[in-house]
């Protein structure tokens, strides 16, 4: 065994994971320089180039990738050993990454990451926002957060929220100009303030559900977003009406300053869930993350 090798390991994988040199020392505390040294090293011992370097971007070789792959578990494991070892004097810790579609936190884990700040002071949350459906094992992540019906079949699923419906709403200031809706048909004399899909670039169809049939219905408006909370605000500015999902406008509802419509035709979304790949042991900060997600969401 190269035993001078062995403390550069991690920042190589860090750079695979991050995807850079900079990000990677962002990460690690490391300066840029410290990083490409270390990367320079393991390169020169195993005598073959690990990363394809340009002045854009940074991407694995296939010798890198080979290392990386046998690399990830072993120190994966070794870090959850690590911090079993600590957790048995009660203290998780560690840096726990989760990969969550950014809807995913005004709904329910922003409230999550600041319990998990006043229990667990040593595991640091890191959240990456991310709207496609990402591989959290090939990409370095200890867990993942979606809608329920999105998570793929081999992944264990804990529930962080109840299910939730899709709701459409507009301000009273807009329904007096324009009036409310009574049915679906209705949705194509008003406007709708449409939502780019970032991942196809198409538009979002509104869904619904009318005499026990789902129903998608295509929308119409002069206003397009990329994110739930631009719909919000331009609902309440009297733009439109918004597609949303109801705990994110309980309180503008409750208050009036929104007024739901087409209540009868909502669709029920199944609701969030954390997942991550089956393992003999859950890491006690993953565990940590668990607990206090149950405890913040049963209030």
């Amino acid at each position: 065994m190269d035993r001078d090798l062995l403390p550069h390991l991690p920042v190589v994988a860090a750079v695979a994971r991050r995807r850079g040199f900079a990000a990677a020392a962002l990460e690690l505390g490391m300066s840029p320089s410290a990083v490409s040294h270390a990367v320079r090293l393991v390169e020169e011992r195993l005598g073959q180039p690990l990363f394809a370097r340009t002045t854009r971007s940074v991407a694995l070789t296939e010798a890198g990738q080979s290392l990386i792959d046998a690399l990830t578990p072993a120190l994966q494991d070794i870090q959850e050993r690590l911090e079993r070892i600590r957790a048995v004097e009660g203290r998780p810790s560690g840096l726990l990454r989760i990969n969550a579609a950014r809807i995913c936190l005004p709904l329910a884990v922003t409230r999550i990451i600041a319990a998990m700040a006043e229990r667990y002071p040593e595991v640091q949350v890191e959240m990456f926002s991310d709207e496609r459906l990402t591989d959290i094992v090939c990409e370095g992540f200890d867990a993942g957060i979606r809608i329920g019906e999105m998570i793929a079949q081999d992944m264990v699923a804990v529930r962080l929220t109840p299910p939730f419906r899709s709701i459409v709403v507009a301000s009273p200031d807009y329904i007096s100009r324009h009036g409310r809706p009574a049915n679906l048909a209705d949705l194509s004399k008003h406007n709708c303030i449409g939502y780019r899909l970032m991942r196809s670039g198409g538009l979002y169809d509104w869904e619904f559900v009318e005499d026990g049939r789902d129903i998608a219905v295509t929308v119409r408006g002069q206003s397009i977003i990329t994110e739930a909370h631009s719909a919000i605000e331009l609902a309440l500015a009297g733009i439109g009406l918004a597609y949303v999902f109801e705990p994110l406008v309980k309180d503008d509802i409750d208050s009036s300053r929104l007024v739901q419509v087409l209540a009868s035709y909502a669709v029920e979304e199944a609701g969030l869930f954390l997942y991550f790949p089956r393992r003999a042991q859950l890491a006690p900060k993953l565990r940590a993350f668990i607990d206090t997600a149950r405890a913040v969401t049963r209030r």
